[in-house]
């Protein structure tokens, strides 16, 4: 699914967010660079947006990124040539449950939108503390469920029928945005994931709920 969405996935995310997408990720990564990590591992990297906003928010050495989808990492390689970051950013082929790196091996480790696709949240979860340096920050930003009404309401309806609509028009997947509702809806966010966050052995952790709790980032650190 994700290798046939590929080439169209950058668009439809800023089209289908209106924009605000840009806000999201700027957000979770102006709380992580503060932290000045060198050496960051971004997990379920899609297409490399996350990777090349780190590069240019935090300034790190090293961005490595990794993901199950051939078709995102070739998308995502191309941009990374675009911009003259393949000294900076590095795009592997690794599963999130079993990452291929020895342990305590980043400063930080970071997840944008993918966490909820982990076919085994906890597995995933323990694979990225194993990488993790002592002292190394997890940063994860993910969809939520708004609670308020008419919040709730609207954010319903608009991903369960207008947003599936406009992504199968254009992306030529019927599956891929009917999909992304069904995983928000069926991923624990909020308190619930800070509990399985902490069931791991993060420590510290932090929840902060963005844009009426359409999405939320996640922090954690392995001491």
């Amino acid at each position: 699914m994700f290798n046939n969405v590929s080439s169209r996935y950058d668009f439809l995310n800023h089209f289908l967010s209106l924009g605000i997408d840009f806000y999201w990720r700027k957000s979770a990564l102006k709380l992580l660079k503060k932290e000045k990590p060198k050496n960051i591992l971004d997990v379920a990297t899609g297409t490399a947006d996350f990777a090349i906003e780190a590069v240019s928010i935090i300034n790190p050495d090293k961005v490595i990124g990794v993901d199950i989808s051939e078709g995102m990492l070739s998308y995502g390689k191309e941009k990374i040539k675009k911009l003259q970051l393949q000294k900076t950013i590095e795009l592997k082929y690794g599963d999130s449950e079993n990452l291929p790196f020895e342990s305590n091996s980043f400063d930080a480790v970071t997840v944008s939108y993918g966490v909820r696709n982990f076919e085994n949240l906890e597995k995933g979860l323990k694979s990225i503390y194993d990488v993790l340096k002592p002292g190394g920050t997890c940063l994860i930003l993910e969809f939520s469920r708004p609670k308020s009404f008419p919040i709730k309401q609207l954010y319903n309806f608009y991903f369960k029928n207008i947003l599936p609509l406009i992504g199968k028009t254009i992306s030529k997947d019927k599956s891929a945005y009917t999909y992304l509702f069904e995983s928000v809806q069926s991923f624990p966010d909020g308190k619930n994931f800070i509990d399985i966050f902490e069931s791991v052995g993060f420590k510290q952790t932090q929840w902060v709920s963005l844009t009426f709790g359409i999405t939320s980032i996640y922090l954690g650190k392995k001491l």
